[in-house]
């Protein structure tokens, strides 16, 4: 059974890690969609922290993922066409909102199981991505003196 696992993989984490490694238990064959800059922009409003290329490269690096495929189109069933998976897998934050529901009818209907996995609640892109946010905000003179007492 062929598995595919999208997601942005931005700032990488635990999260990223826990949705991968649980994926590669419950397929035979791991394909992580990795979404592209502009594919998130348009779905996010921002880009993402770690170009493309950087991220389908870490991705490609994690023991449990077979292949990596660049997503570059809008619709999930538009990837389906063109690499043909059996499962789709996501977080359970997707679970029961009017996205996972679509994502369920879409793939039923071409006989695409989407199976979900625990969301990783205390560490997100977002949370790293307000983190660094506020890091880059401090004064400069503050964070070299706090570097040199540390």
């Amino acid at each position: 059974m062929i598995g595919y696992a999208p997601g942005a993989y931005d700032l990488f984490h635990i999260g990223h890690l826990n949705i991968l490694r649980h994926a590669r238990e419950n397929c035979d064959y791991l394909i992580a969609g990795v979404v592209s800059d502009e594919m998130l922009l348009r779905a996010k409003g921002k880009l993402p922290v770690i170009p493309l290329a950087e991220r389908l490269e870490i991705v490609r690096s994690i023991r449990f993922v077979d292949d990596v495929h660049a997503e570059v189109v809008p619709d999930k069933l538009d990837t389906w066409q063109q690499v043909r998976f059996d499962v789709l897998f996501k977080g359970d934050d997707w679970r029961g909102t009017p996205k996972g529901d679509k994502l369920e009818r879409d793939f039923a209907a071409v006989g695409v199981e989407v199976k979900y996995f625990p969301y990783t609640m205390h560490t997100s892109s977002t949370i790293l991505r307000k983190a660094l946010t506020a890091i880059d905000a401090e004064e400069p003179v503050g964070r070299v003196a706090r570097a040199l007492t540390s």
